[in-house]
Parts: structure tokens; sequence; C-alpha cells
């Protein structure tokens, strides 16, 4: 890839749910060291950990099913039933959607949202003229964190990655 970028290719070098120890490892034998890390990211999966990483060694954290995937394989229902979200919307006037949207943005973080539906592309982008009081960015903060995306099919006994401990480097 660092060759790909030398030669005008390609524009930057991105990484794909790397977690701490697999980003520092490639940082150690990098020059050219990657621009983002695309990761599950949400606010019942923070990654505070992965996400100061990154901001220390100058790399943007983006957040793939920043509302949990509702309606894929991987996905599921659970940040948008989340009653502390829910609790937020409501004060607010917002929707759980615009409520997560707005805390990847304060928190730094990179959105990919996907909806073929106006109504809520149009929502997605009436984050901006508000804000999340310290108190619900506190609230955020304490929501029990659990990874929504396991991976199981990437570990194998014949595989690199034999446990989902190995797969995460422990950070799960």
């Amino acid at each position: 890839m660092e060759d790909c970028q030398r030669l005008g290719l390609i524009k930057s070098i991105g990484l794909s749910n790397f977690a701490c120890k697999k980003v520092a490892d490639i940082l150690s034998i990098v020059k050219i060291p990657p621009v983002v890390n695309q990761v599950e990211l949400n606010p019942l999966w923070q990654q505070k950990k992965l996400k100061d990483f990154c901001h220390v060694n100058g790399i943007l954290l983006q957040a793939y099913s920043p509302l949990g995937a509702v309606g894929t394989k991987w996905g599921s229902n659970r940040v948008m039933e989340c009653e502390v979200l829910k609790e937020i919307a409501k004060v607010k006037g917002k929707t759980v959607a615009q409520v997560c949207l707005r805390w990847a943005y304060e928190e730094g973080v990179i959105v990919i949202v996907k909806s073929f539906n106006a109504e809520r592309m149009k929502q997605n982008l009436e984050i901006m003229d508000w804000s999340l009081s310290e108190d619900e960015l506190k609230m955020i903060q304490h929501i029990p964190q659990s990874r929504g995306v396991q991976a199981e099919a990437f570990v194998s006994e014949n595989g690199p990655f034999k446990t989902l401990e190995e797969l995460w480097d422990g950070e799960i």
C-alpha cells in the first residue's frame, strides 16, 4: 500500500477493525502511517482506549454501524433501543439516531450512515445546530459497553486467530 501511495495510485492508507495492538504493530513497521481506522463504534461500543490511542498517533477513527446496523446479518437494534439514548432523544426532541450521530461527531469520529430513506437522510444531516450537555455525555459514557460484531467467522483452530480474544487483542 505504501508503494501504491508513493506512485500516486491512492491518496491515503487505512485500516479496518484494527485494535490497539494491531495498530501499534503496523506503526512499528511502516514508513507511511495509516490515516484512518474503520471500526465498529457507537454509544454501546465506544472504544475509548482505541480512540485515544489512534488520536495520539494521528489516526482518524471512522465508525461503521454507528446506529447498530439494524437489518444486517451482523447488526441488531440494541443501539436504537437503548433506554439512555431514548431518554436523551426525548428531552432533546431528536431521534435516537440523531443523538448517536451527534455523540460521534462530538467525539471527533467520522461516521458512515446508510439510508435510502429521504426523511432519515435529512434527519442525519440535522445534527449540527445543537449539542449534547455535559450531563448527557456522562449518561452516554456510563452505558454498559459490549461489542456488537463478534466476528466469530474469522476465528478458527486452523487460522491465525484461534479465539475471539486473539482476534480482538483482548479488547472485547
